[in-house]
């Protein structure tokens, strides 16, 4: 059951990373982001491409390194930690868009099914 959970959590990464691919798309950013200036317009993208790239990372060993994330305290650590980063996730979400948009309400949930993806095979 925990390798099942730990190989879950690696396919939601992908899609989180297929999501954040899909940003310039979704939110229009070659035109919602030319009012901003140069140093404020980069860094959004900078940093929408690093967690993208992150979150990769994170699916890659998920999907191939679950094992290692199971039976080491490394990877217990990793697991707990990246189940609170979710959490954190869907609090922030909370907090800086509310819960009354059903856009917001589903990716509260969906960061909250990433952090019980993560922890139920870490506390396990």
């Amino acid at each position: 059951m925990r390798e099942i959970l730990v190989q879950c959590a690696g396919i939601y990464m992908i899609l989180l990373v297929i999501f954040h691919l899909l940003f310039w798309r979704l939110f229009n950013w070659p035109e919602s982001l030319m009012p901003l200036d140069n140093i404020n317009r980069s860094t959004m993208q900078v940093l929408n491409l690093g967690l993208t790239f992150l979150f990769g990372i994170i699916a890659y060993i998920s999907l191939l390194h679950t094992t290692e994330l199971l039976t080491t305290a490394l990877g217990n650590s990793l697991l707990i930690l990246l189940s609170l980063l979710w959490l954190f996730r869907a609090v922030l979400q909370v907090v800086f868009y509310g819960v009354r948009h059903p856009a917001s309400t589903a990716l509260t949930l969906y960061f909250l099914v990433g952090a019980l993806l993560f922890g139920l095979p870490g506390f396990m």
